[in-house]
């Protein structure tokens, strides 16, 4: 029988762009810190560049990781780094359980290598929130941030559709990245913490 009560303890991180010491520092933590699940919230590149220990100093640590691509990857590229280094999952467009919580994502934005239109980027979060809709606790997981958030004092707008995602779904938590100076920043949708990880990362449990 499941705990309700189990709490999963995450390090999500975005904005990554094939820093390997960066990503090195984070595994040490996501170890002294004993972490359940990492989330790679895209940008894990930097245009397709430099990805070679982006993914490796988690899985050495069998840490369970989970990523979406950013802008500056492709969905192809996602997958195969997915493929190679295991235990890896690419949630963009699908889910990950783990006990009582459901974990789902879709990545991309309006610019770069991999753009993605706002109704196309709901579609897929839809999608991913089909299996996990009925567990107790939720994750969303996109690149861009939502509409309406502080993360647009950037300048850049938010994505509507990743708004209504959080509205209509109702996660727990939604993470984003995308906005490099508002890593850290948080808001509330709703009932819904809102957490731009970008490069500095977050340690939360849910």
């Amino acid at each position: 029988m499941t705990n309700k009560n189990k709490k999963t303890k995450i390090l999500a991180i975005g904005d990554i762009h094939g820093d390997s010491r960066l990503m090195k520092k984070l595994a040490q933590q996501a170890k002294e810190e004993n972490v359940d699940i990492v989330i790679l919230a895209g940008d894990l590149t930097f245009a397709e560049q430099e990805f070679k220990e982006v993914i490796k100093p988690f899985t050495d640590l069998k840490k369970q990781v989970l990523l979406i691509p950013g802008n500056h990857e492709s969905v192809a590229t996602t997958e195969i780094l997915a493929e190679i280094y295991s235990p890896t999952r690419s949630i963009h467009g699908y889910s990950f359980i783990k006990d009582n919580l459901g974990i789902f994502g879709a990545g991309g934005a309006d610019i770069g290598i991999h753009t993605i239109k706002d109704a196309e980027l709901y579609g897929l979060l839809k999608r991913g929130n089909e299996s996990v809709k009925n567990l107790e606790k939720k994750i969303l997981v996109t690149h861009i941030h939502p509409f309406g958030t502080k993360s647009e004092f950037s300048g850049f707008k938010g994505s509507k559709a990743v708004r209504k995602a959080i509205e209509t779904f109702k996660p727990n938590v939604a993470i984003c990245a995308h906005i490099h100076e508002a890593s850290g920043v948080e808001d509330k949708i709703g009932n819904t913490r809102v957490i731009n990880v970008s490069r500095k990362g977050k340690v939360f449990e849910v």
